[in-house]
């Protein structure tokens, strides 16, 4: 944890990227028809179009359905992705949508060295998607060493109101998690594989950060339309890979529409 802290102050100093995000994108989280939904996963830092890490293959890439798990491997697609500053290795999936309700998308990564830091990062993510406006899975726990948990529906959040989240690790409340927020301000063009124009630029003085109470809960008041992602850092049981630090991170992804959109 320490040496993320002290990384975080790093990074907040001008022209230097700020935090990794682990993406798993779709522009649209609300689906009117059947058919199969492509997904990006991308490691990033997509509030300043920052650097493109280059991911591994994932160990795990699934969503859940009305209880039942889809797996989603086998889709999975290498390809390269192209920000403001480089490009890097992302993949392609594709999610089947059928029947009508809610589609939780989890990303389970393999863990990728940070040079900078020399510990290992491994941002167990989830994102979500909704068909027909029939609500069935979004406040499932789905199990991940890390893991935040929505208590406000994450897929259709009105911009000016608030999102709230519990921090879990190994099925418990973690007291006090630090929590990196970000905002996709250029969204990724599914078809060019490439960052658009970015619609506003990073805050200044660095990461947005907040903090669970005792009980691992948070409410953060969402300013702003679009994509917005929640990282609780360094919270998972594994504490070590391949003989260096392991950062265990879950992330969580949500969604906010203007009035009227």
């Amino acid at each position: 944890m320490l040496k993320r802290l002290i990384l975080a102050g790093i990074l907040a100093w001008p022209g230097v990227a700020g935090a990794h995000f682990q993406l798993a994108y779709s522009p649209q989280t609300q689906l009117e028809k059947a058919g199969d939904v492509p997904i990006k996963l991308i490691f990033w830092h997509p509030f300043e179009n920052g650097a493109v890490m280059d991911m591994g293959p994932p160990r795990a890439v699934w969503a859940l359905h009305r209880g039942e798990r889809i797996d989603l491997s086998g889709s999975l697609a290498p390809i390269t992705f192209t920000g403001a500053q480089n490009t890097g290795r992302a993949y392609d999936a594709v999610l089947p949508v059928k029947r009508a309700g809610d589609y939780v998308i989890a990303v389970e990564p393999e863990p990728f060295l940070e040079e900078a830091e020399d510990i290992y990062i491994q941002q167990f993510a989830k994102a979500y998607l909704n068909r027909a406006g029939l609500p069935t899975d979004w406040e499932a726990e789905l199990g991940l060493p890390a893991e935040i948990l929505p208590l406000s529906k994450p897929y259709n959040l009105i911009a000016g109101s608030s999102f709230t989240g519990r921090v879990m690790a190994d099925g418990k409340p973690v007291p006090g998690a630090e929590i990196e927020v970000e905002y996709i301000a250029a969204e990724p063009d599914m078809t060019e594989n490439r960052a658009g124009p970015a619609a506003v630029g990073p805050m200044p003085g660095g990461a947005i950060v907040i903090r669970a109470d005792e009980a691992g809960y948070f409410t953060f008041a969402v300013p702003r339309a679009g994509h917005w992602g929640f990282a609780a850092l360094d919270i998972g049981p594994v504490k070590e890979h391949q003989g260096k630090p392991l950062s265990q991170d879950a992330v969580i992804w949500v969604r906010a529409y203007g009035m009227g959109e």
